[in-house]
């Protein structure tokens, strides 16, 4: 069996046996590069197409990362540098003494926010597992839900507002820890969005555009899918969890830099080569090296609260995590991008079936297994 014949196996028992009504798979090692599609764009609906676009949730993450590095590699604005001249409204910030408790009850921020705490993660904002457990919501969470941050959950296009608005409700609500204290996920790159767009003076979308999406041929990488008929049905469950009409039918208001853009298996491989190539034409050699390894100091991993356990044995750079044998990073969506550096190899799989209680679809672990190994 070939290993174009055994990548289409895999995605074809997969869909066989319910992991999603459709997958696409795609593995480049060197300069071969095979993709499989399987199964259907909706639960009766068109035949799933390797150029189908997927809602691709946290894979935004890495690549709002390299908008940020790009900047960075041109001296437009600094790593260490605070962010307060970008973005006012993180000015002497307030800090909750608890995360669960009171607004009102917080201290002053020790330092100021740089971009690399915002890269890292370690800003002093963002998810951890113990809010989602908690009896009563955190008031932290509550605020965050009435301002439409989208901050702790999956993207919202619909609701998000525009940049400016979002920093300014962002901007009332205190940090859950100190600046570089410890690891809170996800809205980072949000911000890191709203960063990026006003050093390079554009909006986010166009900035992204111009340094990214434009120099790899990545032109069906966006905040919304411009021909619907591409788009994958999303599903939570047997449920529909957003149609081809639904919220990335249309430009968004908020570019969200955490889980907005729609992609593809091609243009995902694309943006995996350019790292595995040394970053050109986007970013530095160094830069692709400080992005992919872990940037989590010994402190701030001792220090990472509940419902994140993979930090165990992961670490995380710059928008990605970093393991044993590479760098990753999954999609609350269903999708998953990874890029194995000794074996000179990207693996993308998309999937329409966001993340349940049994984890990511099965698939998606599978065909890294494969990928992977001698094969």
């Amino acid at each position: 069996m070939t290993d174009g014949e055994r990548l289409e196996n895999i995605v074809e028992t997969a869909v066989a046996r319910g992991d999603a009504p459709g997958v696409v798979a795609a593995v480049a090692t060197g300069d071969e590069t095979h993709t499989a599609a399987a199964g259907a764009m909706a639960i009766g609906g068109p035949p799933m197409r390797p150029d189908t676009v997927f809602r691709i949730a946290s894979i935004t993450k890495p690549v709002t990362a390299a908008v940020v590095l790009s900047l960075a590699d041109e001296g437009v604005l600094g790593l260490d540098e605070p962010v307060d001249r970008l973005l006012p409204e993180l000015a002497d910030r307030r800090v909750l003494r608890r995360p669960d408790g009171p607004l009102t009850d917080t201290i002053r921020a020790e330092r100021a926010v740089t971009a690399r705490d915002l890269l890292t993660f370690t800003w002093g904002f963002g998810m951890q597992g113990a809010m989602f457990m908690a009896s009563e919501p955190w008031p932290i969470v509550t605020a965050a839900a009435e301002r439409e941050l989208a901050s702790f959950g999956p993207a919202q296009p619909a609701t998000t507002p525009e940049p400016d608005t979002w920093m300014a409700r962002l901007g009332e609500l205190p940090l859950l820890a100190q600046p570089g204290e410890r690891w809170l996920y996800s809205a980072g790159s949000q911000v890191l969005g709203v960063l990026a767009a006003r050093a390079g003076g554009a909006p986010f979308e166009d900035v992204m555009r111009e340094r990214v999406l434009a120099p790899l041929g990545m032109h069906d990488t966006d905040f919304y899918a411009k021909d619907t008929s591409r788009l994958a049905t999303a599903y939570e469950g047997p449920a529909v969890r957003d149609p081809p009409d639904g919220q990335w039918s249309r430009p968004p208001r908020f570019p969200d830099g955490a889980a907005g853009l729609v992609s593809t298996a091609a243009d995902l491989l694309a943006f995996g080569r350019m790292l595995l190539r040394g970053g050109q034409p986007v970013l530095r050699a160094q830069t692709v090296a400080e992005m992919t390894r872990d940037q989590l100091t010994p402190a701030q991993r001792a220090r990472v609260w509940p419902g994140f356990s993979f930090l165990g044995d992961r670490g995380w750079g710059y928008g990605v995590s970093v393991t044993e044998w590479g760098y990753t990073w999954e999609g609350g969506s269903g999708t998953a991008w990874s890029n194995a550096p000794d074996l000179d190899t990207t693996v993308v799989v998309l999937t329409q079936r966001a993340v349940d209680e049994t984890g990511m679809p099965a698939v998606c672990d599978e065909v890294l297994s494969w990928a992977t190994s001698s094969r």
